[in-house]
């Protein structure tokens, strides 16, 4: 009922408005300057600055030359008449027919659904004034309209209209959107083809045939069936275009960073607008770090181009590594190829965590006053569920150790001392702790949470994990520092505010254990070094359908993730230490080597809280002040 009501108000607000439209034009010998709809606006355009000040990539518009309606195939204005304004000949720039019609769409609905904007209004919103939906820019809409319908021909207002709308990424007018997708003129724009390009009208962002192929066609398809309905093609000539495929052609070859500069694309528009970042020559500091990004880039398409031969062919994954106290975002990769999929598999992609989150089993043990070294047994049991079956969990390779410390345990990635750190522990304790470092996937209450079924981006496990290394403070992952306009006024400015989710003391803890873990791993490389301390955390999910790999070193950290994207197994005895922990270590690799290299008075050693001592322990029996000379040795913190 609120929603018919809502309805009912803005159509009487519309059809009130369009009156007062009218009696203001009765009423005032309104002009306006008609010379700026066949003008193009003076450019410039927007900067990617990386952390260091170098340009690594910026939006701009893409050329745009305007041509005249008669070398536009009559297809082309078809489409765009079929789906923006069937009456655009015959009306006087406002459709009384379509605001009745809006009327009674909206109210069998039950909400707003339709507008009732005519070619005419839509072109002075696009020169003249805004998409803010007020009652005050619908008037100005309708009086300027019926002004341009006074002054120009029906055609030249077609005209206008075609080089003037918007097609998204910067592309502006038929002829530019022409050349971006298939590079050809726009006289010889097919008819598959132009009901594409009309489509894209009802949004940009939804129906982007470089993005959303499969709506788009769909989309076309339908207008394609509005034209036939009309009579404007025949039903040959519907059928045969409906079968064409859409055939975009690949952008410029986008070299650096490609899903970060999409990410922050959409991240602009909705800030500043889409007109004001193509045009308006804003700086925006982004927090990556070139050096980095590049050899993050190099060693993910290295390995998993080889993942792919080897494992599956759909396999795939997300990279994301931030600077270790702030949060910014150094490098991030969304996948193999963006030109095939512009999927965002750091930010946008929800895999299972795996082992990686025993590291928050362990923290909450810490805090409910358990420790590292004391020991349990990795033993076969069994755990009654709320259902009434029995789950009988298994380690990796179906064996038990025996008696081991907890330091032993998650160094190594045993599941049973997990489980049974949680229980101990409580559930929820550990539920907190993971909600506390923005963890916010739902997160079930059982024992088998000890292994990690919870899903998370790529984006949200690096901060969540980086509390680890950052003394537990929680810093925001971002990729935009600040944004300042064309006269260097800032606009934007990314807050940067740590919040202390877990104690100095206990991420210490972690963090010293989990350099055990980087100890183990490297051993797949015996005869290279990294240049830093190192720790980190692998993690597989059930018939390794995701791995994963989170590391950090003082001043970086990083989550990987390799999987593929219909969550299929990758096949039998594949883990994380294997797909995704080489890829975090051949980068650090090719970081090191950077000429440019980033690391002026580098971390090379982990910060660990000055109240904790080493405390040499067995982490086998967890018999404490051992000889350190003694394998099984290690120091732990206390």
């Amino acid at each position: 009922m609120r929603q018919f009501i809502f309805v009912a108000i803005f159509t009487i607000f519309l059809a009130a408005s369009t009156l007062l439209g009218v009696i203001c034009f009765v009423l005032h010998n309104h002009t306006i300057d008609f010379s700026a709809l066949q003008q193009d606006v003076a450019t410039k355009p927007s900067v990617l600055l990386d952390c260091h000040g170098r340009l690594w990539g910026q939006f701009q518009l893409d050329k745009r030359k305007y041509v005249p309606l008669e070398v536009m195939p009559e297809h082309l204005i078809q489409a765009f008449l079929v789906t923006e304004d069937r009456t655009f000949f015959q009306h006087p720039g406002i459709s009384f027919r379509g605001i009745l019609r809006s009327f009674a769409v909206n109210v069998i609905k039950g909400r707003r659904v339709q507008g009732a904007s005519t070619i005419t209004q839509q072109l002075v919103r696009l020169k003249f004034l805004n998409a803010k939906k007020t009652l005050s820019r619908k008037i100005k809409e309708q009086l300027y309209a019926i002004l341009v319908e006074r002054e120009w021909s029906k055609e030249q207002i077609l005209e206008a209209y075609l080089n003037n709308v918007y097609f998204g990424y910067g592309i502006y007018g038929v002829q530019a959107a022409a050349q971006r997708f298939w590079g050809i003129d726009i006289s010889s724009v097919s008819l598959d083809q132009a009901a594409v390009l009309a489509s894209v009208m009802k949004s940009p962002r939804v129906y982007s045939p470089i993005h959303a192929p499969r709506e788009v066609q769909q989309r076309r398809n339908l207008i394609l069936k509005m034209m036939y309905e009309c009579s404007m093609i025949t039903q040959s000539q519907m059928l045969q275009a409906q079968t064409q495929k859409l055939q975009i052609k690949d952008p410029d070859n986008v070299t650096i960073a490609p899903h970060s500069k999409e990410l922050i694309r959409q991240m602009m528009e909705n800030l500043v607008g889409k007109d004001r970042l193509y045009t308006g020559g804003l700086t925006i500091q982004t927090t990556l770090d070139i050096d980095v990004q590049l050899s993050a880039q190099e060693a993910f398409v290295a390995h998993v181009t080889t993942l792919k031969k080897r494992l599956h062919e759909n396999v795939d994954g997300g990279l994301v590594t931030i600077d270790s106290q702030t949060g910014a975002v150094r490098a991030m990769v969304g996948g193999l190829n963006f030109h095939q999929s512009k999927f965002n598999r750091a930010t946008q992609a929800l895999r299972q965590m795996g082992s990686v989150f025993k590291v928050f089993v362990y923290g909450a043990a810490l805090e409910q006053g358990l420790h590292f070294w004391d020991v349990e047994r990795d033993e076969p049991f069994e755990l009654a569920q709320h259902d009434g079956s029995v789950w009988r969990p298994k380690n990796r390779n179906d064996t038990f150790l025996g008696s081991m410390t907890r330091a032993y345990s998650l160094s190594h990635s045993n599941n049973i001392v997990a489980i049974k750190t949680l229980l101990q522990t409580g559930v929820q304790n550990v539920i907190d702790l993971a909600r506390r470092c923005h963890i916010s996937s739902p997160m079930a209450p059982y024992p088998s949470l000890a292994l990690g079924c919870v899903d998370v981006t790529a984006m949200e496990l690096v901060g969540a994990f980086n509390v680890i290394a950052n003394h537990g403070l929680y810093q925001q992952p971002h990729v935009v520092q600040w944004v300042k306009d064309e006269h260097g006024h800032k606009i934007y400015k990314q807050k940067v505010a740590g919040e202390q989710v877990m104690s100095s003391v206990i991420a210490s803890q972690l963090l010293r254990v989990l350099t055990f873990s980087i100890k183990r791993l490297k051993q797949m490389f015996p005869d290279q070094i990294l240049e830093s301390e190192a720790m980190g955390k692998t993690g597989t999910t059930n018939d390794s359908r995701t791995c994963w790999f989170c590391g950090a070193t003082p001043d970086l950290t990083t989550a990987i993730y390799i999987g593929c994207d219909q969550n299929e197994s990758m096949g039998k005895y594949v883990y994380g230490s294997k797909t995704a922990f080489p890829i975090w270590f051949k980068m650090h690799q090719k970081i090191a080597k950077t000429k440019t290299n980033r690391f002026n008075g580098i971390k090379s050693n982990f910060y660990y809280d000055p109240q904790l001592k080493d405390v040499w322990v067995n982490w086998i029996n967890g018999k404490m002040n051992q000889d350190p000379n003694t394998p099984e040795v290690v120091a732990l913190l206390a």
